[in-house]
């Protein structure tokens, strides 16, 4: 139990970090969480907070993944990293047709709040631009790299909000993400070059 608070207290903290915020519909009620401090104080949350942070986290940490994996699936080499990254990259985006309406229906902005952030997991300008430049093995090892780290960290966030979230269909498509990661990182064993 306290491994699973410390993860969802850590969730919780992009809605604390400059310029990582969640942004929260203003109609959105305050309630106190059982999510405590590590002193055991409980912390005032919106109600759906946790719900919002993995949403406006999961949407551009898919975007950015799923621009890398349709490089992949036009530039790699490797015949099995480039099936692996085409079918990875139609998941990605059939996850993101499930993402935007719960977004809306959360009254969340379409806009990526965490836009020029250098995130664990989360493909950024930077990472497609060094992708760009690579050639061959090189590329190929950018790509497995880079889409590990996003398939493990969108796993451990998904995990928190099916343990911290409230609103049913964002933890429904939460625990859908952590099965889904699994079987990819198992995937990803047996094309990564």
């Amino acid at each position: 139990m306290k491994a699973v608070r410390g993860t969802a207290a850590a969730l919780l903290v992009l809605l604390a970090v400059p310029g990582c915020s969640a942004a929260t519909p203003a109609s959105t009620p305050v309630r106190t969480s059982p999510v405590g401090t590590p002193a055991g104080v409980p912390v005032q949350t919106p109600s759906g907070a946790t719900d919002a942070a993995w949403l406006q986290l999961m949407t551009p940490m898919n975007e950015g993944a799923v621009e890398l994996l349709t490089m992949a699936a036009d530039r790699a080499t490797d015949p099995g990293l480039r099936s692996w990254a085409t079918d990875l990259a139609a998941s990605h985006r059939a996850e993101l047709e499930q993402m935007r309406p719960l977004l809306r229906q959360l009254g969340l902005p379409a806009t990526n709040v965490h836009e020029g952030h250098e995130m664990p997991g989360m493909v950024t300008p930077g990472d497609l631009a060094q992708a760009r430049a690579a050639k061959g093995a090189a590329f190929e090892k950018v790509v497995v790299v880079q889409i590990r780290e996003h398939l493990e960290h969108s796993a451990r966030v998904s995990r928190s909000e099916v343990d911290a979230g409230s609103e049913a269909a964002a933890k429904k498509l939460a625990a859908s993400l952590v099965e889904a990661r699994a079987a990819e990182l198992g995937a990803l064993k047996h094309v990564a070059p």
